[in-house]
């Protein structure tokens, strides 16, 4: 999202050559190309406009304005294809991927805070921030985003990764978790390593962070030491887990998470 500028003021007028970002539900709506999708402009969507739910602006990126927008139904057209978001990174840039997560999740706050969660009465846009307020008892929302650890544990020279009930089958990747109330990141990766493999770590080190947006997690990832334990998993989020070394690694997560981006740092101080 390199130079990207956020706003929530639009334009006077929408420019036929601003840029697009359409969900309905979970997919993503793009142009489909021989190497890499596109993202349509407001005159490509001509043709469906009628279905157009709702929109809002994100901002501007190289002159050209961004908006986001939701479906009423999927348009009975071959000229777009829908892929679900997760899957568009191997179809976009990865920058105009990270700036689709930026869409989805606006939108997500948008539409889930119509109505205020207090009183139940309608909410409104602010003008000059990113929030909206009540309309009977003023409350105030603004976007959340859900933080969570994810760390990379070494012991010697292997890395800790586990294997989710969620995952395919073959996949492993370093363990993860929601921060708790009141709970500090390194408590919280303490107490997730813990809780998922029975091990305790020491020496807790910031890697990085990324915005996850499945829907609205914020990914704050750790490196970490083995302290002592064995490994003992908790068979309810953990299906297996073990110690590998950075030549014989299973299968891992793809490169746009911060995951792999911990588990390729492991690797490259092996070496």
């Amino acid at each position: 999202m390199d130079r990207f500028k956020s706003s929530i003021k639009p334009p006077n007028e929408i420019s036929q050559e601003s840029i697009w970002f359409i969900f309905l539900n979970d997919g993503i709506l793009l142009l489909p190309g021989i190497e890499k999708s596109s993202l349509p402009n407001k005159y490509q969507l001509e043709a469906i406009h009628e279905i157009i739910d709702e929109f809002y602006f994100l901002g501007e990126h190289e002159e050209k304005e961004y908006y986001v927008a939701r479906l009423i139904e999927e348009p009975e057209t071959d000229f777009f294809e829908f892929i679900r978001l997760r899957k568009s990174y191997y179809v976009l840039e990865e920058r105009e991927f990270f700036l689709a997560a930026r869409a989805f999740q606006t939108l997500y706050f948008h539409t889930r805070n119509r109505y205020c969660g207090k009183c139940g009465g309608k909410t409104i846009i602010e003008k000059n921030e990113f929030a909206r307020t009540c309309t009977v008892c003023s409350e105030v929302f603004y976007p959340q985003q859900a933080p969570a650890v994810i760390a990379a544990v070494v012991k010697d020279d292997k890395i800790l990764l586990g294997r989710s009930k969620r995952f395919p089958v073959e996949m492993y990747s370093v363990l993860a978790g929601f921060v708790e109330p009141g709970e500090s990141l390194e408590d919280c990766v303490k107490r997730e390593v813990r809780e998922e493999a029975g091990i305790e770590v020491k020496n807790i080190q910031y890697f990085g962070s990324q915005t996850w947006p499945f829907p609205n997690s914020l990914m704050i990832g750790f490196t970490a030491e083995w302290e002592s334990g064995e490994i003992k998993i908790d068979e309810e989020e953990i299906v297996d887990a073990d110690w590998f070394f950075h030549d014989k690694l299973p299968v891992i997560p793809d490169t746009v998470s911060i995951a792999r981006k911990l588990i390729d740092n492991f690797v490259e101080t092996r070496k």
